[in-house]
């Protein structure tokens, strides 16, 4: 049975890793390795199915939460960017010189991700300098030092990336600590490759590559949007500190608090005008594939863990490297190559929080390498891709010109990290 629970795996995982020559959708795959795994096992214990089916019903309850949380932050994302909020940061930005406007750059997205995500903060970011950098090799190099900084900002906050989240409302790690302890180590991370890269950009911008938006909001409508979305991401740790309720709940206030607020400011005008900025229209546009895909990886994930596979995984791996240390910057490195989703889902089965409490260095340090190695590969990350696609980045040209500068902020970040909390 095991066997063939492994062999399903291995293949689905093979499928997602391979989507574009396979030019099949990695939801599709991870949405069928998910419900055939527990189908097999389901099939080959059928005097089990009561026991099977209460695992599965705890498994989906988990995974339940991290999806709600995803959906409304989505939503909240799509509301303001529907009312041009993120214009507010952008239209603030006057500098020509390149170099200046890198570290700019670079900064903002930082700790946008910290309050957004690092897909989101990469898409905002590229377009901007898409409307300010006409150069195509600059503008490239802009995009990679964002996914470096998008990806090192969601380390340290556990609603900026989506594997923090998950260590988060797991229970693994607890909001204040983890930006308190992984905050540094992500700004090393982001600086050392953004010494190099601000020496490589010389000159000043053409002044007339700039492009202006013609937004269709007002300026208080703007404001109104972007301060009570931004309020709300960054209120639900504090909610669930003050009620102890999950972190889902709190972001669900957060949008019922601002779906009300965009309710109200358009309340005079007729539908036609404002239905592009309701919630239906943001549900519409948010990725939705990508849900999907967490759904299929975490119930994936649930069946091993289980079944204790990844339990059996953990305990080879310590007997064998018997090192926190080696073993969590591995899953960083290859965070790389392969989802750090499943990684980081996969390293929550097989590590339980009996053995590993509540900000164990295990955790901390995995939300670090998993967040930020990534970074390394162009197809590492989620934010990786979507700068890929935006600016037509080839995978050689950000081997070459990018992946040793991440590379180098990764090893960096990890060895601050460990000299400050001391080797697992």
């Amino acid at each position: 049975m095991e066997i063939l629970i492994i062999s399903i795996f291995i293949l689905g995982y093979a499928a997602i890793t391979l989507e574009h020559p396979l030019k099949i959708n990695k939801s599709a795959s991870a949405l069928l390795t998910g419900t055939l795994v527990w189908t097999a096992w389901i099939l080959l214990q059928p005097g089990e199915y009561i026991a099977i089916e209460h695992a599965l019903e705890e498994h989906l309850s988990e995974a339940a939460g991290i999806l709600f949380f995803l959906l409304a932050a989505m939503t909240i994302v799509e509301l303001i960017d529907a009312h041009d909020g993120f214009s507010i940061i952008t239209s603030s930005i006057h500098t020509r010189s390149k170099s200046k406007l890198l570290w700019l750059i670079s900064i903002i997205a930082f700790f946008l991700s910290a309050l957004l995500d690092n897909l989101t903060t990469t898409i905002v970011m590229v377009s901007l300098v898409r409307k300010l950098v006409h150069d195509q090799e600059d503008r490239m190099l802009f995009a990679g030092m964002i996914v470096i900084a998008a990806n090192a900002g969601g380390a340290w906050s556990p609603i900026g990336d989506v594997t923090t989240t998950m260590l988060w409302i797991g229970g693994q790690i607890t909001a204040a600590n983890i930006m308190k302890t992984v905050f540094l180590p992500a700004v090393v991370c982001l600086l050392i490759p953004l010494l190099f890269a601000a020496r490589r950009m010389k000159g000043d911008l053409d002044p007339h590559t700039v492009e202006e938006r013609v937004s269709s909001t007002t300026q208080r409508e703007r404001n109104t949007v972007f301060v009570t979305g931004i309020g709300a991401l960054a209120f639900v740790p504090v909610f669930k500190s003050i009620t102890h309720l999950p972190p889902f709940m709190g972001i669900l206030f957060g949008l019922g608090f601002l779906w009300a607020v965009v309710e109200f400011i358009h309340r005079s005008k007729d539908d036609s005008k404002k239905e592009y900025y309701s919630v239906s229209k943001a549900l519409q546009r948010i990725d939705t594939p990508s849900v999907l895909f967490f759904l299929g990886i975490l119930i994936a994930i649930g069946a091993l863990e289980s079944t204790h596979i990844l339990g059996h995984l953990a305990q080879f791996m310590n007997d064998e490297i018997g090192n926190l240390t080696a073993i969590v910057t591995g899953i960083g490195l290859l965070s790389a190559i392969v989802d750090n989703v499943p990684l980081v889902a996969a390293s929550m089965g097989m590590y339980d929080l009996a053995t590993y409490p509540a900000d164990h260095f295990l955790w901390e340090y995995m939300a670090y390498c998993a967040g930020t190695g990534g970074s390394i590969l162009i197809i590492g990350s989620a934010a990786g891709v979507a700068a890929m696609g935006m600016e037509r980045i080839s995978f050689i040209w950000y081997v070459k010109r990018i992946s040793l500068y991440a590379l180098l902020g990764y090893a960096a970040g990890a060895a601050v990290y460990v000299l400050i909390r001391g080797a697992g």
